[in-house]
């Protein structure tokens, strides 16, 4: 990849230094954060890390810190609003850390976020990564709640790897829980990501993909794990991009999934906004009929 240049990106790194903000592209040391903040045909993907930049998990795949977290910021969901804005997104993607030890996890800070976004911007069509909040539906009911476009929460691996890949307090059925209340409860579109190349096998792939149809998850992204730092877990094996491609053929085509973004270079984030709005558009599908779905509850 390309070290990231441009006036696009110059313009939207110092627009979230002004309201210090993190963004999950700098922080995870994304290799497309130069591609999606420059964008396409449009004003681009920037994925903002919401809570702070630390982790109160340490998953083995993460490059983000873990541990010595601060209180939440209270301004941080007007100030993501201003930013998105000031960047003029039609798209926006919010993740943020784990933070298992406040009360409620920060599910209420996340949905503020989302609400102060579509008080400021009505218009813009808003992605949430959310984490697990250990698996309480009450908690991600507050997420459903405030009415975003898509909701994410990503299973990262096949259910036999879950440990060493992620932290011991994530899980495969609870992550799998997750995404089954999403689409149950929400009109949302419901998205998940998997890493390939932790020494997953194929069936177990096909299997993890089949599990995600039957809850009812619409899009799915897989790409290839690559180590941030010698003290993360090994890469397994390096995936060739035309497995990538019968991957997405098969999540398509057989399995049925909205769609599949897959390939090496792939993250959960990457693109969101193009490859999502296309995939409306291939359906037959609007925007704007999206938008007025996904806020028939608000």
């Amino acid at each position: 990849m390309r070290p990231p240049t441009g006036e696009r990106f110059t313009a939207i790194r110092r627009t979230l230094r002004e309201h210090d903000l993190h963004t999950v592209c700098e922080e995870a040391n994304c290799p497309n954060m130069g591609e999606c903040w420059s964008g396409h045909d449009g004003p681009g993907t920037a994925t903002f890390m919401l809570m702070g930049d630390r982790c109160s998990r340490g998953c083995n795949f993460c490059d983000v810190e873990t541990g010595g977290v601060e209180p939440l910021d209270a301004d941080e969901p007007e100030n993501v609003a201003n930013a998105v804005a000031d960047i003029g997104l039609d798209y926006v993607v919010l993740t943020s850390v784990d933070r298992d030890e406040l009360p409620r996890q920060g599910a209420p800070h996340f949905a503020r976020t989302v609400r102060a976004i579509r008080n400021r911007r009505p218009d813009v069509l808003i992605e949430t990564l959310i984490p697990d909040f250990q698996g309480e539906p009450e908690l991600v009911g507050e997420i459903i709640d405030a009415g975003p476009d898509v909701i994410a929460h990503n299973v990262e691996t096949v259910e036999r790897l879950q440990w060493p890949v992620r932290d011991r307090r994530a899980g495969y059925e609870q992550s799998l829980s997750v995404l089954d209340q999403i689409v149950r409860e929400s009109d949302a579109y419901a998205k998940t990501s998997i890493m390939l190349g932790v020494g997953e096998y194929d069936h177990e792939v096909y299997q993890t993909l089949s599990d995600l149809r039957e809850v009812g998850v619409d899009i799915v992204t897989l790409g290839q794990y690559l180590q941030p730092s010698r003290s993360h877990l090994d890469v397994d094996s390096y995936v060739h991009p035309h497995v990538f491609d019968t991957w997405r053929a098969v999540a398509e085509e057989e399995l049925g999934f909205l769609y599949c973004a897959s390939g090496p270079m792939v993250r959960s984030s990457y693109r969101a906004g193009e490859l999502f709005v296309e995939s409306l558009l291939r359906e037959g599908r609007s925007v704007d009929a999206a938008r007025a779905v996904a806020r028939a509850g608000d």
